[in-house]
């Protein structure tokens, strides 16, 4: 990451791919191998949520308690931005950044050490079928990516994405993309 490379890596959903989310270069490059859209916004992941509260100190109480109960775990979270960080990972709206704390599977628990934030997207052609398994991820990108890490076969759903913009202010969300949580987990964890 540090030298502006790609990754292919296991999550708690899918294979995904990171690199440095401060690299111009980087995030260009995850994009071309995707085949997406430099405009379509991409998620940061933490692989711990201290860290990820930490990165973040301008978040409310209500959300960062929030944040606490979904996380580590399968989803997206859809947060407010009002410092405007990450910008690469924002695309054309630098208030929200998407935010992924994975609940890494035992043959991945060696990145719960990576102490800095990634760029984070899944890794498959943009539109394309998610990845299970690293043979799942498309040959063109395992061959362009600086490093794959197998741990075998994950679940294959992708992260449910929740919209917790508004959740500071008035306790409002929504489930923008549904996925490895259900929508009564969500519901349950954010009572």
């Amino acid at each position: 990451m540090a030298v502006g490379g790609v990754a292919v890596f296991p999550a708690d959903t899918v294979y995904g791919l990171a690199c440095d989310p401060a690299s111009e270069d980087a995030v260009a490059r995850l994009y071309a191998l995707k085949r997406r859209v430099p405009d379509k916004p991409a998620a940061v992941m933490f692989f711990s949520v201290d860290l990820a509260l930490a990165a973040l100190p301008e978040l409310g109480r209500r959300t960062r308690v929030a944040l606490d109960t979904l996380l580590p775990g399968g989803v997206t979270l859809l947060l407010p931005n009002p410092a405007r960080r990450f910008r690469l990972a924002c695309g054309p709206d630098p208030d929200t950044l998407g935010l992924r704390v994975p609940d890494l599977p035992v043959a991945a628990a060696a990145l719960g050490a990576v102490r800095w934030p990634v760029l984070q997207s899944s890794a498959n052609r943009a539109g394309g079928p998610d990845a299970r398994r690293l043979e799942d991820v498309p040959e063109p990108i395992r061959r362009s990516a600086d490093m794959l890490l197998d741990a075998g076969e994950l679940p294959g759903t992708p992260s449910t994405v929740i919209d917790l913009r508004a959740y500071e202010r008035d306790g409002a969300w929504r489930i923008v993309r549904q996925g490895a949580v259900d929508a009564d987990e969500v519901a349950a964890a954010l009572r």
